[in-house]
């Protein structure tokens, strides 16, 4: 008895250092490891906690995104919609409007947005990248219209200390998306319709034989994507006080790397928003890394870039593997039920 409790332990255990996001959290780790080895500062828990403050809005990115990867398709436009819906929000709170108006009006603008998007790639069958690039041009254009190309600035007191909120100790805000975070991946792996969105990447044709409303959970994916987007647009312009023309520029970039380093797959059907997160957590903590190292800054987009690439590679060899072992596993399953049915028939 005691034999079989141990066993179940230890396949418990297999099965959790199997995951990507448990090797994720491990390559975390060993970047606060190696950089504290050099700089014994980097281990200090201030700085811990101000690498979480800074990849926040990274990870509430990273969690829309990963809604529209699952379903095997890609939002481009998330840094165009992090800006506008920055930049309206701050309009409206330096002219005097309310907070609760700017955050509705930020969701608003990500919404629809997002909502063009997945209309855009369902009933047009637009391509997801075109789609989305296209978007992210035209939110660019619209914010420097809407701001005259003038940098919102002059925003409320009381909007920036929103973000430097402490609860004993911890950010406010850092709570709140990390509850928001383990709540939305229990909502993907425990409820039915959560898992619509994998179940898409995985098997469109599949998906829609089930009676799973493809056409509706793919337009959902973008819209979450473009709320997530605004909410991230409305954490930047807390944590930073001001909202530039080219706010959140090249950051769909890091974001989708986030994801992937996180194991969510580019094929989609794979991943989860708590991988998605810790990979946010290490590429902020990567440039956190080459300035405790004394490494010169325009080597970041460098060293971000060939992450990517070796991230994309690394997720295109995984998935080739798991066909490859999927392909085996179906031939045997074949083979053995016709020595079955063999078997049979002999007797």
């Amino acid at each position: 008895m005691e034999h079989m409790k141990e066993v179940k332990h230890m396949q418990k255990f297999k099965n959790i250092t199997e995951k990507r996001e448990f090797r994720t959290f491990v390559f975390l780790v060993a970047i606060f490891v190696v950089v504290g080895l050099v700089n014994s500062e980097f281990l200090s828990l201030g700085n811990i906690h101000d690498s979480l403050k800074s990849s926040l809005l990274y990870i509430v990115l990273a969690v829309g995104l990963t809604f529209v990867l699952l379903t095997g398709n890609i939002d481009i436009s998330v840094g165009g919609i992090l800006g506008l819906s920055a930049a309206v929000s701050g309009m409206i709170l330096r002219d005097g409007g309310s907070i609760l108006l700017a955050i509705v009006v930020a969701i608003g603008i990500g919404g629809l947005v997002g909502l063009i998007n997945g209309l855009g790639v369902t009933k047009l069958k637009i391509s997801s990248f075109i789609m989305t690039l296209g978007m992210l041009e035209i939110t660019r254009v619209v914010q420097v219209i809407y701001t005259d190309g003038q940098w919102v600035e002059n925003l409320p007191v009381a909007f920036k200390q929103l973000a430097q909120i402490n609860v004993l100790g911890i950010n406010l805000l850092s709570i709140l998306v990390v509850t928001g975070l383990i709540l939305v991946h229990l909502y993907l792996i425990k409820n039915k319709k959560g898992r619509y969105f994998s179940a898409i990447g995985d098997n469109q044709e599949g998906a829609i034989l089930l009676g799973i409303p493809v056409q509706r959970y793919v337009t959902y994916s973008f819209v979450i994507s473009g709320v997530c987007s605004a909410l991230a647009g409305l954490i930047f312009a807390s944590q930073i006080g001001f909202i530039s023309t080219t706010a959140g520029l090249g950051i769909e970039m890091t974001v989708i790397a986030a994801a992937v380093l996180g194991g969510v797959s580019l094929s989609g059907g794979v991943g989860s928003v708590i991988g998605a997160g810790i990979g946010a957590i290490i590429m902020i903590s990567i440039n956190s890394a080459l300035v405790y190292m004394k490494v010169p800054a325009f080597w970041n987009d460098a060293i971000s870039g060939t992450l990517l690439i070796v991230i994309v590679v690394t997720d295109a060899l995984l998935a080739r593997k798991a066909n490859k072992q999927a392909k085996k596993e179906r031939l045997r399953a074949r083979v053995l039920h016709e020595e079955e049915v063999s078997v049979d028939y002999a007797k």
